[in-house]
């Protein structure tokens, strides 16, 4: 993931093994994506401040309600997220569900891993309103699960169902993927595509239109703008992620908690 060519991207490994659930890094193997800053090790001190605010309330006794699970565990199945990956408070992660390094799921969106897996790779996103889903089983025989490859972006109100997708493509606004359909490596769907079961998409290739039909094939530098859209998106993701406060669904201003903090010194040098 280091580099951007091909050769590199088919060197990523499956997710890391829920035995082992403390690497939490793209494929195992800690690797940093190009193109994108790491986030810092330290905490910011806005954050750090407004988290530490909320948990000397819930110390004192105050209650901090939450209504919202984000993340969600179904009987033995736990979620397993790497720490750089973003769940929206409002959106819905549920059971079998892998979520590498950069990827990020957004608000009203639901990834249900209850009847299979569902994994979602390296830099890539699950945008608004999307659902995710597993059936039992396939009538080919296939795996029924959903496996997202890297840097691959869904947009907004797309619906996935047991299917496969490869690395470097875009799901345009308000797709159909159909169960036991495969979308190769380097391919664009229009918004509003619908891929019907069973389907079969070749790389290297533009479909739309319901159902879904070829359009024509992708220029050379076609890998580059997915990825850049995909690099795009994450650095969004990652603003959203720093303010969002995994510490109940209360949240505090900055100036309140640093107010409330200079009243307390001002009473203490009295």
């Amino acid at each position: 993931m280091q580099s951007l060519s091909r050769s590199l991207l088919r060197k990523i490994p499956v997710a890391p093994s829920r035995a082992n659930a403390a690497i939490r890094c793209m494929g195992g193997g800690g690797v940093q994506p190009v193109g994108v800053v790491p986030r810092e090790n330290k905490v910011k001190v806005g954050r750090a401040l407004k988290e530490t605010g909320l948990a000397a309330k819930v110390a004192g006794g105050e209650e901090v309600f939450s209504i919202r699970r984000p993340v969600m565990t179904l009987l033995d199945s736990k979620p397993l997220l790497a720490t750089d990956a973003f769940v929206a408070p409002s959106a819905t992660v549920i059971g079998d569900v892998t979520l590498f390094d950069y990827s990020s799921v957004w608000y009203s969106a639901v990834i249900s891993g209850d009847c299979n897996s569902v994994k979602v790779g390296g830099m890539s996103n699950v945008q608004d309103r999307c659902v995710v889903s597993t059936v039992p089983k396939l009538e080919t025989g296939f795996p029924s699960k959903v496996e997202i490859g890297n840097y691959v972006s869904v947009g907004p109100g797309s619906v996935l169902t047991s299917c496969t997708i490869g690395d470097n493509v875009i799901v345009g606004e308000g797709s159909v993927v159909g169960e036991g359909s495969v979308i190769e490596s380097l391919v664009i769907l229009e918004p509003g595509t619908v891929v019907p079961a069973n389907s079969f998409i070749p790389s290297n290739q533009k479909w739309g239109g319901n159902p879904a039909a070829y359009i024509e094939d992708l220029g050379g530098h076609a890998d580059e703008d997915i990825q850049a859209h995909a690099k795009q998106v994450s650095l969004l993701a990652e603003d959203h992620f720093d303010e969002y406060l995994p510490f109940g669904n209360s949240y505090k201003h900055l100036e309140e908690v640093v107010e409330d903090v200079e009243i307390e010194a001002e009473g203490g040098s009295a």
